[in-house]
Order: structure tokens, then C-alpha cells, then sequence
């Protein structure tokens, strides 16, 4: 599984501002309701249903929100490249600038872990995070995103 399967260019926000988390998520839902065409507050509330659990803040100033919801046809992901690292309240307490928000279908079961993990290992590469930080051009990212060689995602 590729990241290009589950995102496109239109849906990377290259330089996003946002002053806290709650902004941060209920910008990044509206750009996964208009990916997706569910309503913004249901994508919205579930993904700060999912926060309330523990933060997917996963360190190293990357996050990765994500969520099950029913009407949604496909795993879908929304990435955001912040002007201004915010916090996350992630695990290493450190602010976040990276964040690859998914979408799954209720029924989406071990792919919804698959993509995360695909999510989670590209953005593990420091190379790759590097230029994604250094980029304010959303096809720049997506191709970055998108052209992590499989052996750095091992």
C-alpha cells in the first residue's frame, strides 16, 4: 500500500495555520469532508472522539489522527505541513508540524492498520520529514509522500 492510495494532492495542506489543536482538527475535517463528502462535524467529532482516547501525537513533531466512519467508501487521508509547530499534547511532548490525518470505513479493519502503519513508517524516514519541512508546495510534499523508496519503509 502506497500513500498515494490514499491521499492526493488536493488534499495536502502545505503551509496551514493553526493556534491550537482543536483549530488544527477542525481545519483538517474540512478538508477530509470536502475529500470525502461527509458532513464536517461528523468527520470532526470523530476524530476528536478518537484524542479523547490518548493524543496521536507520535513524536519527533509528526501526529497522525484518524478514525472509523460509517458512509466513508474509502481510506482517505488529509496531510497538513503547519507554518508553526503547535501542541499536541503528543507522547515525547514535543509540538507538532506534521500531521497525516485518516479516514477509514467502519469495516476497513486490518487496511485502517495497514495505512497507519505505511503513514507511521514514511514518516519515521528523517530524510523524508526533512523535506516535507522544507517544502511549502503541496505537490512537492505529495511527491515526498508518495516516493518513499520501499526499502526505507521496511
Amino acid at each position: 500500500m502506497d500513500l498515494s492510495d490514499l491521499i492526493e494532492v488536493s488534499s495536502v495542506l502545505p503551509a496551514l495555520k493553526a493556534n491550537s489543536k482543536k483549530q488544527l482538527l477542525q481545519l483538517m475535517a474540512e478538508k477530509a469532508a470536502a475529500a470525502t463528502g461527509l458532513p464536517e462535524r461528523e468527520v470532526f467529532d470523530t476524530i476528536l472522539q478518537r484524542e479523547r482516547l490518548g493524543s496521536t501525537g507520535v513524536g519527533n513533531g509528526i501526529a497522525i489522527p484518524h478514525g472509523k466512519l460509517p458512509g466513508i467508501r474509502k481510506i482517505t487521508g488529509v496531510f497538513a505541513r503547519l507554518e508553526t509547530p503547535i501542541d499536541f499534547e503528543a507522547l515525547d511532548d514535543q509540538p507538532v508540524d506534521i500531521v497525516f490525518l485518516l479516514l477509514a470505513p467502519e469495516t476497513a479493519g486490518a487496511d485502517h492498520l495497514k495505512a497507519l502503519s505505511r503513514i507511521a513508517r514514511v514518516l519515521r524516514d528523517a530524510d523524508t520529514v526533512n523535506k516535507i519541512r522544507g517544502s511549502t508546495d503541496a505537490a512537492a510534499i505529495y511527491s515526498f509522500l508518495s516516493q518513499t523508496p520501499a526499502s526505507h519503509a521496511a
